[in-house]
């Protein structure tokens, strides 16, 4: 039976922090273009801690939701004064963000060796096809599976239940291609394999004691030493 790898989507194919430059233009207008950055990073760590708080709570909504209201909280937060026009303007700029470099090439390689590979997001079923379809990629999978259709968040054990479940692959065969560490560790408590993408080195791994089976710096490294 065929290796299956699951890749997360935002952070792991699609580099989230490609509205940056988005970010600069619209705090321009408020004399504040030089937050972009730390705009940015805060923006995606309270969409994050929304989807962990609303799946405690078991009050789902749609990740695009999460994110949205990381956005206005986040424009509380630092006080950039962005108007409704401009927050639409953002979300629409989420919704194209592009792949990383490698990704492309390294998808390719994967699959020559035989390997199934399928996209496996907090995200709806319907933007992330339309995330993948923009950057070019959409193709390089079999399948788009969903925490929509359960209606949970990573790294609730159940999501990972739900893509063994869709795939009808052992655990053993199943790996989780993920950059953010609390996926990984949930994938690895679930009891499928990990790859953790790095793609930071100053990023830390949670001192859980559970650890990734493989960390890469990027996919391409990731296809060396899968392929």
């Amino acid at each position: 039976m065929a290796t299956v790898l699951a890749f997360d989507v935002y952070g792991t194919l699609i580099d989230t922090h490609g509205v940056v430059t988005e970010l600069e233009e619209r705090l321009g207008k408020t004399g504040k273009g030089e937050m972009a950055a730390e705009f940015s990073r805060r923006w995606r760590d309270k969409k994050l801690e929304y989807s962990f708080r609303r799946g405690l709570m078991g009050a789902y909504v749609p990740f695009g939701q999460c994110t949205r209201e990381a956005l206005d909280f986040t424009d509380r937060a630092l006080q950039t004064q962005l108007s409704d026009v401009d927050k639409d303007h953002l979300m629409t700029v989420y919704a194209r963000l592009p792949a990383f470099a490698e990704t492309t090439g390294a998808l390719e390689r994967l699959a020559a060796t035989g390997m199934r590979c399928v996209a496996f997001s907090n995200g709806t079923r319907e933007a992330v096809e339309g995330l993948l379809e923009q950057a070019g990629i959409r193709e390089r999978f079999e399948d788009v599976i969903s925490v929509d259709e359960i209606k949970r968040f990573k790294p609730d054990p159940a999501v990972y239940a739900h893509l063994r479940n869709r795939l009808e692959v052992p655990p053993g065969d199943t790996w989780l291609i993920s950059s953010n560490p609390f996926d990984v560790i949930g994938a690895r408590h679930a009891g499928l394999h990990a790859a953790w993408v790095r793609r930071s080195l100053d990023a830390p791994f949670d001192p859980w004691g559970i650890e990734p089976d493989l960390t890469v710096t990027d996919l391409d490294a990731l296809s060396d030493r899968l392929g």
